[in-house]
């Protein structure tokens, strides 16, 4: 699984190298995430080369090789339409057009709709969410109400208290804004995807857990984003 910036990074060489045969350079790829130093890059590249997704060939400068790609990509790039909250899409570092929402719910019939399972979410320290849609689950009409919703696979202990386990299917709606006590999926620095509950403290915004195990995190409010409040959940038992 790769990290927002991961992905980004990877999709960016990739997309040089078709055009001009050449990779970036690592000026061009810190200007294209937008990161401060290029000590980002060398972290990026490190971590991709770890995961199999790029190789660097010695004795020769800014030479880099593109081994594969993303699964949920085609070989052209175009990514799968439907849901796209930012949690989903990256930008190869550039400022977003508005995401192509999908459509509401489908009716499957009078009392259940179908709902895009768009991958994994931390109930414990932040992971990466999953890129794209993975599958449609069928739930409940009255569970959901009117906007856009998706569904998210939970991973982690740290909202047990509040009655979401490991492995649980989290109904989330579209929203990038909440009250305090709400439980949110929370984008932390653009790349990090987690599940708690949201509070104020002062200017801060607190992503507090469910579980006495894990510490209250506090970050200043432009780092964080709410993609989404949870409006139901499923669970299934083996």
């Amino acid at each position: 699984m790769l990290t927002r910036k991961q992905q980004e990074l990877l999709l960016f060489i990739h997309e040089r190298m078709k055009e001009s045969g050449v990779p970036p350079s690592f000026d061009e790829m810190k200007d294209a995430l937008d990161l401060a130093s290029k000590s980002g890059i060398h972290r990026l590249i490190t971590a991709l080369e770890e995961r199999g997704f790029i190789r660097r060939l010695p004795n020769r400068a800014r030479a880099l090789e593109v081994i594969k790609l993303p699964e949920a990509y085609t070989p052209s790039l175009q990514p799968r339409r439907g849901f796209a909250p930012s949690v989903i899409e990256g930008s190869l570092g550039k400022t977003p057009p508005p995401p192509a929402l999908s459509k509401p719910a489908v009716e499957d019939s009078q009392s259940s709709v179908s709902v895009p399972v768009m991958g994994r979410i931390a109930a414990g320290v932040p992971i990466s969410a999953i890129q794209n849609n993975t599958h449609d689950i069928t739930v409940p009409a009255e569970m959901i109400g009117s906007g856009e919703h998706y569904a998210l696979e939970v991973k982690g202990d740290s909202m047990i208290e509040a009655g979401i386990l490991d492995g649980d299917t989290v109904i989330i709606r579209n929203a990038n804004n909440a009250n305090p006590g709400d439980i949110i999926v929370a984008l932390v620095d653009d790349e990090e995807a987690t599940l708690k509950r949201f509070r104020r403290r002062g200017a801060s915004i607190a992503l507090e857990a469910a579980n006495p195990a894990y510490e209250t995190r506090i970050f200043p409010p432009d780092r964080v984003k709410i993609q989404g409040k949870l409006v139901g959940l499923i669970r299934r038992y083996h």
